[in-house]
């Protein structure tokens, strides 16, 4: 585990001030290290970095929520606009499974520029007890890196194929009722990746979904695992899925045979009860739908439910993140089962893709969503990218089309970067 500074050693010194309209809060992002959380124009993007905390320990999101608190405790703070957001901070993104290699990370930028409900903010940061210096608000532009060629990742589309049709037989054998599997693709292209540029075009197709960005990893996810807000608790639950035909009318009707499907029903079924079940212990009430309502974006549709509690147990955004990861809509179902399964067969190391991603201020209060539609930067090749996508895996399933699943998800990353 690696953790700098400690908060003992260099206390923060946060300052946060409304101000005008700068414009649309991606094009503010220089050329450095992008931190975001944008959908249909709002939310909080940042650059440079006052603090970093990264474990690859088993309690990953305990020690990431110690170090927050220590760091927010020791904080000498004056916030202007005190809405959620302001003040200091982080944006974090975690490893999908506690046995990855792979480092889970918490950035605190040296500036955010937030935007909610008509007001605008600027929060700048400094460690080392510093006043913070006054952030620069020009308009960047990011460009593009050229041609793109993709390349089969961890393994080959027919391959993964077979690791679907093994998936379904243990399923009849009864060793899980679900099982999420992923794949991953890999890109090359001509010039170096700008993270800013995938974000610009992930934000102008998919504005409602939560244009993310946490050291190199960087997506467009439709799924919000929890947001918690002065102690009102939303989840969104996405399971079950249809490509789309760009023809409107038939679109209608392949959403009419999405909400009818026994096969998909039952995907969601399980995703929605997972959470639930999470869910619970931290809440006095709860409102979960009887019945999912069809989710339309521009490739694909989904089974939606939206989730709402009342939180009980003063709960942190962060910490309900960690009671809900990992949900079935990303694991399966039983979820340990499931994850014994995702080992076995899935031949990759998921690193942070279908981990929670998202933000959380020192109140608490945050937004969480699940890494999906994402790829990963490559910190030692500038012009390579990961790209994943992975589909719900249920007894009804079948290979071919779960592989179609999984192109259409791999949609938004591929458009992105090659500006299409």
């Amino acid at each position: 585990m690696t953790v700098a500074p400690s908060a003992a050693a260099a206390p923060l010194v946060v300052r946060t001030s409304e101000i005008d309209d700068p414009g649309p809060l991606l094009s503010l992002l220089p050329d450095q290290p992008a931190a975001s959380w944008v959908r249909q124009g709002e939310g909080i993007v940042g650059w440079g970095e006052a603090a970093r905390f990264e474990s690859s320990d088993t309690d990953r999101f305990e020690t990431a929520q110690a170090w927050w608190r220590e760091m927010v405790e020791h904080a000498v703070v004056r916030d202007e606009v005190g809405v959620p957001g302001t003040g200091a901070v982080a944006f974090g993104s975690f490893a999908f499974d506690a046995r990855s290699a792979r480092s889970s990370v918490l950035t605190l930028p040296s500036v955010l520029v937030g935007s909610r409900h008509g007001r605008t903010w600027v929060t700048t940061i400094a460690a080392q007890g510093v006043l913070p210096a006054a952030a620069d608000l020009s308009v960047h532009r990011a460009s593009g890196p050229g041609p793109v060629s993709f390349a089969d990742g961890s393994m080959s589309a027919a391959n993964w194929e077979l690791v679907i049709a093994n998936a379904v037989e243990r399923i009849a054998a009864g060793d899980v009722d679900k099982v999420v599997l992923a794949r991953d693709l890999e890109a090359r292209t001509a010039g170096p990746i700008d993270v800013r540029w995938l974000l610009t075009g992930l934000a102008e197709r998919y504005p409602g979904c939560w244009t993310f960005a946490v050291d190199g990893l960087v997506g467009a996810t439709p799924e919000l695992l929890v947001r918690l807000e002065r102690g009102l608790v939303h989840s969104r639950v996405l399971a079950g899925t249809i490509r789309r035909t760009g023809d409107d009318e038939h679109d209608l009707a392949l959403a009419g045979s999405l909400a009818r499907s026994s096969k998909d029903l039952e995907e969601h079924e399980y995703a929605v009860r997972s959470l639930a079940e999470a869910l619970a212990p931290h809440c006095s009430s709860m409102n979960v739908p009887e019945s999912p309502f069809v989710l339309h974006l521009p490739n694909v549709m989904h089974l939606a439910t939206d989730v709402a509690g009342v939180l009980a147990d003063g709960a942190t955004s962060l910490t309900l993140a960690a009671a809900l990861h990992p949900t079935a809509a990303v694991g399966g179902t039983p979820t340990a089962a499931a994850i014994e399964l995702i080992r076995e067969l899935e031949g990759m190391d998921r690193g942070r893709y279908a981990g929670p991603v998202g933000w959380t201020d020192s109140t608490g209060d945050g937004e969480w969503g699940i890494a999906l539609r994402c790829a990963e930067t490559d910190p030692s090749d500038p012009q390579r990218l990961r790209l994943f996508a992975g589909c719900g895996i249920v007894a009804g399933s079948d290979p071919e089309a779960e592989l179609a699943e999984s192109d259409a998800k791999l949609v938004p990353m591929r458009d992105a970067l090659s500006g299409a």
